[in-house]
């Protein structure tokens, strides 16, 4: 049988699921570094110290969710070592391996460019993306309970964004009972929040739905609620944003006003790494067999 090579570099909580998983296809021999805070009979899986893994002998390469910092430095939650990926370290990988993150940065697309790398982000694939905004949902929901003092039902929910995330976290908060206007720009996008039966309105006219409203759910990742926006909300709304970095919300001017915002960042991490987990590894072990 041929086996894939497969080293693991770091990685937080969701990722323990994702090797646990992975581990159950006989196809896939893996070794892990950056877990050596967990013994090997937690994983059940190989752990290889840095300099010793055989860089030129793999076929794919699994990084965090993060990717690669700056100074090309892996995050790693279950070690005490710093771990950095140089352009020598990436020369060394063959033409053929795969090379899998979260997310990209600056440093992984020079080192992309510098040596003809496979790159695959997972986090901006369409079915991760859907996947991953099922736990999103659920950790808005969670975030809506731990900070209201009022059921979510018949609550006032505006959703901002009806992309693959906030397509998913107004259908949840309608099942609940909530009242939900989702605002989105695209003619096709407010026609399918409309067959959905949920209230829609164009992002221009978002001002004149934020005063009413009790919580405001963002997924857009450019800032859509600012200074006016802000003026028209009541003080004890509460403002999430799902958003990446920087986010969608102006939060000092927020904070000016004394509204309770929320940057949720990797929920689907937080909420449910198993889920989170077995969905990466899911996706990596169709792709691994088709690149």
């Amino acid at each position: 049988m041929n086996h894939m090579h497969i080293a693991i570099l770091g990685g937080d909580a969701r990722y323990l699921d994702m090797i646990k998983k992975l581990s159950e296809n006989e196809q896939i021999k893996m070794e892990l570094v950056g877990f050596d805070q967990l013994n090997q009979g937690f994983t059940g899986v190989k752990q290889t110290d840095f300099t010793s893994l055989e860089v030129e002998k793999l076929d794919a390469v699994i990084l965090p969710i993060p990717g690669v910092d700056q100074n090309g430095q892996l995050h790693a939650v279950f070690s005490n070592e710093c771990i950095y990926l140089d352009d020598k370290w990436f020369s060394r990988l063959s033409d053929s391996c795969v090379l899998f993150t979260g997310i990209s940065t600056p440093y992984l697309e020079q080192m992309k460019q510098t040596n003809n790398l496979k790159l695959i982000p997972l986090m901006d694939r369409d079915d991760v993306a859907i996947y991953n905004s099922i736990p999103t949902a659920e950790g808005a929901i969670m975030l809506a309970i731990q900070h209201t003092n009022f059921t979510l039902h018949q609550s006032n929910v505006l959703v901002l964004g009806y992309g693959r995330v906030g397509m998913t976290v107004a259908s949840k908060f309608k099942s609940l009972g909530a009242n939900v206007q989702v605002g989105a720009r695209k003619a096709s996008d407010l026609a399918r929040i409309y067959e959905s039966g949920m209230d829609s309105f164009h992002m221009n006219d978002l001002a004149a739905y934020t005063g009413q409203c009790d919580i405001l759910i963002n997924t857009i990742p450019v800032k859509v609620v600012t200074e006016p926006v802000l003026n028209q909300m009541k003080l004890n709304a509460l403002i999430i944003d799902l958003a990446s970095k920087p986010g969608g919300i102006d939060f000092d001017y927020a904070k000016q006003r004394g509204i309770q915002t929320k940057h949720a960042l990797g929920l689907p991490g937080m909420v449910a790494p198993k889920t989170a987990g077995e969905i990466l590894a899911n996706i990596i072990s169709q792709l691994i067999f088709t690149h």
